[in-house]
């Protein structure tokens, strides 16, 4: 597992909480800054694990970023991982929205909320 990575206008650390592997990403994602991201998520999945991915500091994702995700969601399906998404807020929640992708990830409203919940939900 990768326990940081970083870039000029994104970060990503990666932390175990309660059996699941949290992702907490800050600053921009997209096609410069996605490949740590790639990186962590590699890292990170296994067969049955849970992944939560904070996006409170996220201030952007574009297609890249979105796409990196999707992929990710469809690796951890193969494995018997779960692949979930916390903290989703103003221009990212509102992309993840418009393109429908908010519908296809569980979504909590932050990290404690998606802890809470039982494997895989949310709301």
């Amino acid at each position: 597992m990768v326990p940081e990575a970083e870039n000029e206008r994104f970060t990503v650390a990666v932390r175990t909480v309660d059996g699941a592997v949290v992702l907490t990403l800050a600053g921009e994602l997209d096609h410069d800054t996605a490949q740590p991201l790639r990186d962590a998520l590699d890292g990170a999945l296994a067969p049955g694990r849970r992944l939560l991915v904070d996006m409170t500091g996220l201030g952007f994702c574009d297609s890249t970023g979105l796409n990196v995700l999707l992929n990710t969601r469809l690796a951890a399906q193969e494995a018997g991982a779960g692949l979930e998404l916390a903290g989703l807020h103003g221009p990212v929640a509102r992309m993840f929205r418009i393109t429908g992708a908010d519908g296809v990830f569980p979504v909590h409203a932050d990290v404690t909320e998606a802890l809470r919940a039982p494997h895989g939900g949310g709301t």
